[in-house]
């Protein structure tokens, strides 16, 4: 495939048209398809799908970056390289946007009706949904689109109903009354991981309950911070070995404001140093209370109702909204004589990450899966490292969350999502669940039967993504070839609601781990550490970055910050650096092709037979930082990885091997034959190597050295290892001493200067010397330190080198001259010193006067220090 520029690559880079070249070409071409390489060992990674609510946020632009870092290296190896895009529905998200926009219009979903909801949803999806993916193509992302899901798909749907109902069938899944996160704001249970827990202000209330036997003790005081609650207590507990309450276990004490006698009980869960030792125990509010009671036999009363309101049970307050309720309570509880006392508390309360109101713990009849069953085959696969966690300490936090594990309510009373597959029957109640409508009941026969109205907690589709999105329960091939897939990249946030339950999925339903390495990245934070939020406005869109900086800068500056599990604070100037880089690999690239002809460079191979002591240095740096670059990519160091290769680009290439390699190409002849071979692979593999993080710029630079052919499908490089000439870097250190002895006097770098180079050790190479005269202006010769006045002493490692400044300078009247301007640097520093030594000027001036001032005073002592020491320098000078 042709797709070289037509015409030679000019003027500066700009990272807009470029970025907005190359990819539909790369689409066009098919080469984000895993079929680019048909015999190649399959290699799948598939995406953690974002919600099509929303837009790529910073995490995703790393999370992403790391993932196409991964697969491009991937398929330049020769892999059948899939990256299978794709995203979620995000049920109680996408739901809340749309019903937004409907009130905007004067609609409820209520007064649509669910199918026409429903439908409106998926019009909305339609319209709106897609501005991810163009967001990811933005980024670079080289996913297979021909392979793209959705986890509403049709063939996700059957897979979803297929898990539901083996697992009912098995007695994983059951229909029962536990406590869950209820949100009254948007009338459904959400998920762990909607729920945000912030430490907030609040009231323990300490109240006595009486003895219901009336025997003149005062009673039992419990503390609380939601006093409403108090209302459906069927209980008081105290731990078993409580001596201050061990004799009352078994007695009962009176419910204040409802009249109810209620036992104390004794439950080691009970926290003997929280508030006076004893609890109230309201199984219907509290999953701790919960608990207690399934030990102790309690009966939950509820008296607060799914619409934040108190129900009926709450007697005189049934009606009033929670938190009114909370008020009146108290105010009661005090008239009544219960209250003992209030203290100010603070503590940690849940909320609604969607709504933003606190939730209510509730005790409510949902769809369960009873992980138990689940988590042995999970956790032995990790022990086992048939699934390898990166880093590998992350494998405790996965242990610890498994081991303590809760049943996982499933169902969602939304309209949005999967709808649970089972029907009730309106003759008898059976409950039958299957993959499709069933005929009638199961136990009466009659066709009378109402679907569940329920959906299922969007987690549960995103468990099973890695088989699902290859075509399980079908035996397709996708499934055969890519399953398990071979990494997974996510934050560590999702450990356990995500990780943990595809494991879990994966070998329960699959038969093998869905992934064989589980690469954690960090979050991305402000530059401070701090968590972004727009009430802290230090929010980055990373799209602001693309179209200041390019997509290329914003994904090297985040692969070289994200080492693998540690959160990045990020900063923009990471960003600015890294499109420099970029700039500097395009002028470096236009260097190369004046002396190399466009599309000479071959795709691969083509390196020197017979090169010189400076392009044997550089093909063996080559060869050893491909060797580094490639063990730490293997090991997921991206960050190392492109931190290695940038270094090695800037210094060694850019800083040395270019201007080395200027002479011999400014003369040509047949000398610069090697040069021009080494110079052309050096630079096509460094694009190479880049072209992961950096896809967009690389590409097009390919285009210009290598001409046909598209770098993103081209061979990863394959670098013969050279013998490094000796003497190499005692040369940069001697050619880094000369040129900061000429910065330090002053001197042009225009002046040529002559030097003889003292060599005890016999360091001295013949090579050097055109080196010296091109990179530091110096003509040098090996000899003895000079008997004769007129030279200055430069050291650099095991050598000498003595520069000749008679007929340079004027080395009486430089002195005189440096001495002038240190006498005027010392009167300024000791001005600045009294001024500052002065208790009167540091408190009367303002305080940015004062740090003018101490500016000054460290600029002219280092001024002070700069002149002393060429002062110096000019009186050793060899005479």
């Amino acid at each position: 495939m042709t797709t070289s520029p037509p015409d030679p690559l000019q003027g500066s880079y700009d990272p807009q048209s470029v970025e907005a070249r190359w990819y539909p070409i790369w689409e066009r071409s098919g080469a984000f398809r895993p079929e680019v390489n048909p015999d190649g060992e399959p290699f799948c990674i598939v995406i953690p799908p974002p919600n099509v609510t929303g837009v790529l946020h910073i995490g995703h632009a790393l999370d992403h970056s790391i993932q196409d870092a991964i697969i491009r290296r991937k398929r330049m190896q020769g892999y059948a390289a899939l990256w299978l895009p794709g995203t979620d529905h995000a049920g109680i998200a996408t739901q809340m946007v749309v019903e937004r926009e409907l009130a905007l219009e004067g609609l409820s979903r209520q007064s649509m009706g669910r199918d026409a909801f429903v439908d409106q949803v998926w019009q909305w999806k339609r319209q709106s949904g897609g501005a991810i993916t163009q967001q990811m193509r933005a980024l670079g992302d080289s996913c297979d689109w021909t392979r793209e899901r959705f986890t509403l798909d049709e063939g996700l749907s059957a897979a979803v109903r297929e898990v539901f109902v083996r697992l009912h069938e098995k007695g994983f899944i059951y229909r029962g009354q536990r406590i869950i996160n209820w949100s009254p704001g948007l009338r459904t249970a959400i998920s762990d991981i909607e729920v945000e827990y912030r430490e907030v202000d609040g009231r323990l209330v300490h109240i006595t309950y009486p003895f219901a036997d009336g025997d003149g003790a005062a009673g039992i005081t419990v503390a609380t911070t939601r006093a409403e609650t108090m209302l459906g207590d069927t209980g008081v507990a105290v731990h078993p070995g409580d001596d201050r309450y061990r004799h009352l276990v078994g007695r009962t004490v009176r419910l204040p404001l409802m009249g109810r006698d209620i036992p104390v009980v004794a439950d080691e869960a009970v926290d003997p140093d929280f508030g006076t030792g004893a609890v109230k125990v309201t199984p219907a509010h509290d999953p701790l209370d919960f608990e207690i009671s399934q030990r102790t036999g309690l009966a939950p009363v509820q008296v607060i109702g799914e619409d934040g309101r108190m129900t009926a049970a709450a007697g005189e307050f049934a009606g009033l909204d929670r938190f009114e309720a909370r008020t009146r309570v108290v105010e009661a509880l005090r008239t009544g004589g219960y209250l003992q006392r209030i203290e100010e508390h603070r503590h940690t309360v849940g909320h609604c990450s969607r709504s933003g109101a606190p939730i209510e713990p509730l005790l409510s009849n949902q769809w369960f899966v009873r992980v138990a069953e689940l988590v042995g085959p999970a956790v032995e696969v990790v022990r086992e490292d048939r699934a390898r966690f990166v880093p590998k300490r992350w494998e405790r936090n996965y242990f610890r969350w498994m081991e303590n594990l809760e049943d996982w309510c499933i169902s969602r009373q939304l309209w949005w999502g999967h709808r649970i597959p089972a029907w009730y029957c309106e003759a008898d109640g059976e409950v039958t669940v299957a993959v499709s409508r069933p005929p009638g009941c199961a136990k009466c026969g009659s066709e009378r039967l109402r679907p569940e109205e329920d959906v299922l907690d969007t987690w549960f589709s995103s468990a099973l993504w890695p088989f699902s999105t290859l075509g399980w329960p079908e035996e397709t091939a996708d499934l055969e070839r890519f399953y398990p897939t071979d990494v997974l990249v996510t934050g560590y946030d999702i450990i356990f609601f995500w990780v943990a339950r595809m494991l879990k999925m994966g070998m329960q339903f699959a038969g093998d781990v869905p992934f064989r390495e589980i690469v954690i990245h960090g979050l991305v934070r402000a530059s401070d550490g701090r968590k972004m939020s727009k009430s802290l406005n230090n929010i980055v869109d990373p799209f602001e970055m693309i179209e200041q900086y390019g997509a290329d800068a914003l994904r090297l500056s985040l692969l070289q910050s994200a080492s693998p599990g540690h959160d990045v604070p990020f900063d923009v100037s990471w960003v600015d650096a890294a499109r420099r880089f970029g700039n500097k690999l395009w002028n470096a690239t236009k260097f190369a092709l004046i002396h190399l002809p466009a599309g000479s460079v071959p795709e691969s191979g083509g390196y020197p037979d017979d090169p010189g002591p400076v392009d044997r240095w550089i093909l063996e740096r080559l060869g050893e930082v491909a060797a580094r670059f490639d063990e730490l990519s293997d090991a997921h160091r991206l960050s190392d990885a492109f931190s290695l290769m940038y270094s090695f680009a800037w210094s060694e290439v850019f800083d040395w091997y270019l201007e080395m390699s200027k002479p011999v190409l400014a003369a040509g002849g047949p000398e610069a034959e090697p040069v021009i071979r080494t110079l052309g692979v050096v630079m096509r593999d460094m694009l190479k190597f880049f072209h992961p993080a950096i896809p967009f710029v690389t590409e097009e630079l390919y285009s210009h050295l290598v001409g046909d052919g598209l770098l993103i499908v081209s061979s990863w490089p394959d670098v013969p290892r050279y013998a490094a000439p000796d003497g190499m870097e005692t040369l940069q250190d001697l050619i880094t001493a000369l040129r900061a002895s000429r910065s330090y006097h002053g001197w042009s770098a225009r002046e040529e200067l002559n030097a003889v180079v003292h060599d005890p050790d016999g360091a001295w190479r013949d090579w050097w010397a055109p080196q010296l005269a091109s990179l530091a202006g110096v003509d040098a010769r090996v000899g003895g330190p000079p008997e004769s006045s007129g030279y200055l002493r430069v050291a650099a490692g095991p050598l000498e080198a003595y520069v000749e400044v008679r007929g340079v300078i004027d080395i009486k009247a430089e002195q005189e001259r440096l001495g002038r301007r240190l006498q005027k640097a010392r009167a300024e520093l000791q001005q600045s010193e009294a001024k500052l030594s002065n208790p009167s000027f540091r408190s009367r001036a303002p305080g940015e006067v004062v740090a003018r001032e101490e500016q000054k005073a460290v600029a002219s002592r280092a001024l002070v220090d700069r002149l002393v020491g060429q002062l110096e320098a000019l009186g050793e000078v060899v005479g």
